[in-house]
């Protein structure tokens, strides 16, 4: 009886995730207590490799569950405290807001977002072209928007693009989005279209996300830590853009530059093309629309777009905080296009709301750094070196404890340590300038190296179109490698030449 049970609790344990995965999360259960009354550091970066491997395994098992048991029994042990979790997720409230309004926000502009990628996609024939005019697209939204908003809109298109197909691929017409008959044309598509399919997907996305990193660098408002950097420094928003320039615009260059040779070389996963039947479905699709719109589906398009430039406008002039934003866009979305049931507003809140209590889990990992001091041996080292060595080394150590860790954590602890440098006479303040700028930019451009570095790529791994198109944590920290080859190189060079 007794080991029917305990097979009974294996088997209900973490879903239906690999055996071996549930045994090795048991035996960090275990173990942890016991690292921990050891070597409370080691037992701290010991978590943090844990906590990745559960991000890793987001295809098999979604990170919450197996991160959530790690991060509460980190609390349990004392690896950190009830209060600094909680500390940690107030000082990220702004960006919990945005996930819980601006996501769902994104949701209720489906329409309007697949109308105009499907006739962008129809219109531009090239695969570089394309992948360029969205890398420089998200560059360019990312630098004015938040990277989370830019991110949720290319994953919306992309969910639109495989839903199409999907419909048609299982015989579903669409002429009828409810109609489960074979009344209109069916497409067959072999295996070898779909694994082409999911590839030109991942490879857009992939060159998407990464342009948001590329962008949110360069502005003042294009990342949460750049605020805080430009507060602490007391810059505005033009002088903050031109103290990062000398950084940020040679690795916008080469960054795109990237794009297109990744597209011409087909390396990393790249340079796979739209199938002709997928290309045609769509075509289909999109005149089929066409024909069906009507003053109703007329009026809403129009309603979406009118939002979605008062959404634009809000963002850019910053009239409020974004998820704030979000919620206007929410009740101006429903509003005006006759969405008044609980049921159907329920629907947009369930892409974000697993992502935001997998954040939460996150910061309390993020209070198991700061209490355990986990970075403060990297921080030392860096301050106690050359004064002239400083600002390269600044740069490289905030992009790899960004690669592990969360990248406005990170900024954060190293902004107040040279403030307090500065403040105890131990730089001045051109020093603080030019550190301010490793900081900023270390921060920014390495993290493109894992989903873990910045919470748009995480959000991404774990939204329900990662499964979709078969991108995995491994997946993307190979599709994004030269990307962080290219942009740490360039960023490092950059660092060198201009301090």
């Amino acid at each position: 009886m007794t080991d029917k049970i305990s097979n009974g609790l294996l088997n209900n344990f973490l879903g239906h995730s690999a055996t071996w995965y549930k045994q090795l999360i048991i035996a960090f259960l275990i173990i942890n207590p016991v690292i921990f009354y050891i070597n409370p550091f080691i037992a701290g970066w010991l978590l943090i490799l844990e906590f990745i491997l559960t991000l890793a395994m987001a295809l098999k098992c979604y990170p919450l569950q197996p991160g959530g048991l790690l991060a509460l029994e980190a609390v349990v042990i004392g690896m950190t405290s009830p209060e600094a979790v909680y500390n940690e997720t107030i000082a990220n409230f702004e960006v919990i807001l945005l996930l819980m309004f601006m996501v769902a926000g994104i949701y209720f502009m489906r329409d309007l977002l697949l109308f105009t990628f499907t006739k962008i996609l129809l219109t531009i024939k090239s695969k570089a072209v394309l992948s360029f005019l969205f890398s420089i697209t998200a560059a360019f939204l990312s630098a004015f928007l938040d990277a989370l908003t830019v991110t949720a809109v290319l994953i919306s298109v992309a969910v639109g693009f495989y839903s199409v197909y999907h419909k048609v691929a299982s015989g579903k017409s669409f002429h009828d989005d409810h109609d489960h008959s074979h009344d209109g044309e069916v497409h067959e598509f072999s295996r070898q279209e779909l694994e082409q399919f999911r590839s030109f997907l991942r490879s857009l996305i992939m060159h998407g996300a990464v342009g948001t990193a590329l962008g949110g660098v360069c502005t003042l408002v294009g990342e949460p830590q750049n605020l805080l950097i430009a507060e602490r420094a007391g810059w505005h928003f033009i002088e903050f853009f031109l103290r990062m320039a000398p950084v940020t615009m040679p690795v916008l260059v080469f960054g795109l530059i990237t794009c297109v040779l990744l597209e011409k070389l087909k390396w990393f996963g790249y340079g796979a093309t739209l199938p002709n039947a997928v290309a045609t479905v769509l075509a289909e699709y999109s005149e089929e629309q066409d024909k069906k719109r009507n003053a109703k589906t007329n009026a809403a398009l129009v309603v979406q777009a009118l939002v979605g430039i008062i959404l634009i406008l809000s963002l850019a002039f910053h009239v409020a905080s974004v998820g704030l934003v979000g919620l206007m866009v929410i009740v101006l979305l429903t509003a005006f296009n006759g969405i008044v049931e609980e049921h159907q507003i329920g629907h947009s809140f369930e892409e974000a709301l697993p992502f935001t209590a997998l954040l939460v889990v996150f910061f309390a990992v993020v209070a198991v750094i700061h209490d355990q001091h986990l970075f403060s041996p990297v921080i030392n080292a860096v301050l106690a070196m050359d004064r002239d060595i400083q600002p390269l080394m600044f740069f490289i150590a905030n992009g790899v404890l960004s690669m592990i860790s969360d990248n406005v954590f990170v900024a954060t602890v190293y902004i107040n340590e040279v403030a307090q440098a500065l403040k105890d006479g131990t730089i001045d303040r051109a020093q603080f300038d030019v550190l301010a700028v490793a900081i900023n930019t270390g921060t920014n451009l390495p993290s493109v190296a894992t989903p873990n570095g910045q919470a748009a790529f995480l959000f991404l791994l774990t939204s329900a179109l990662a499964p979709l198109i078969r991108l995995s944590y491994g997946k993307m920290m190979f599709m994004a490698l030269p990307y962080t080859i290219v942009l740490s190189s360039v960023g490092m060079v950059a660092i060198s030449m201009a301090f």
